[in-house]
């Protein structure tokens, strides 16, 4: 957590010292929360923050190109309804069965890369399509996913409005959050989501 804050400190900091780039970055906060997919085997809901830092590419009258880079802590709840996804040939798999069906609260520190394509409607208004990766820390072990490193996907779409320099956003989203193997663990969590967030263009 402690690192976490020292690196969303530190992005300020860079951002304050770009301020040369004039038009070229933009700062902001984006608040979300989502739910899994309805499913027989797990119950998922969760909320997060998200320090948004967004660098302009390329810009002009049809299309404009972005990348953001997106600090995130997520706050979710989890808990096993199946316990037969559990099975008999894991380990102490009624030990497991046991925990796994209590609800567990979650942390997750994400540092999501996404690249943004925005197409304005006019001067005030613009709608985008968004892709995202990135390295993600879990601190909770589930029965759909090991504890530590993993990374979460995320697939959106936008709709904003801008006054002056500020802009406000609204942002549905799919997200997939899987370790790619690296742990014992891997079945992940699928989750759709809602944000809202303002930006200032530095």
């Amino acid at each position: 957590m402690r690192r976490f804050l020292v690196f969303i400190f530190f992005s300020f900091w860079v951002l304050t010292a770009s301020a040369q780039f004039a038009g070229k970055f933009s700062i902001g906060f984006n608040y979300g929360f989502g739910s899994e997919f309805k499913n027989k085997d797990y119950t998922f809901e969760n909320n997060f923050c998200k320090l948004q830092i967004y660098y302009t590419l390329k810009e002009n009258k049809n299309i404009n190109y972005q990348i953001l880079v997106q600090p995130e802590i997520n706050f979710a709840k989890h808990k096993l309804l199946n316990l037969y996804f559990v099975k008999p040939e894991t380990p102490n798999f009624e030990e497991k069965r046991a925990i796994y069906t209590q609800s567990k609260n979650i942390r997750e520190y994400v540092l999501n890369i996404g690249f943004l394509v925005r197409k304005p409607i006019n001067e005030e208004l613009s709608v985008y399509a968004l892709a995202s990766i990135g390295p993600m820390i879990t601190d909770t072990e589930t029965e759909r996913m090991s504890k530590g490193f993993a990374f979460a996907d995320v697939l959106a779409v936008g709709f904003c409005v801008k006054i002056r320099r500020t802009q406000f956003d609204i942002r549905p989203s799919l997200r997939h959050v899987s370790n790619a193997g690296l742990g014992s663990s891997n079945a992940g969590y699928n989750t759709k989501n809602l944000e809202f967030g303002v930006s200032y263009n530095l």
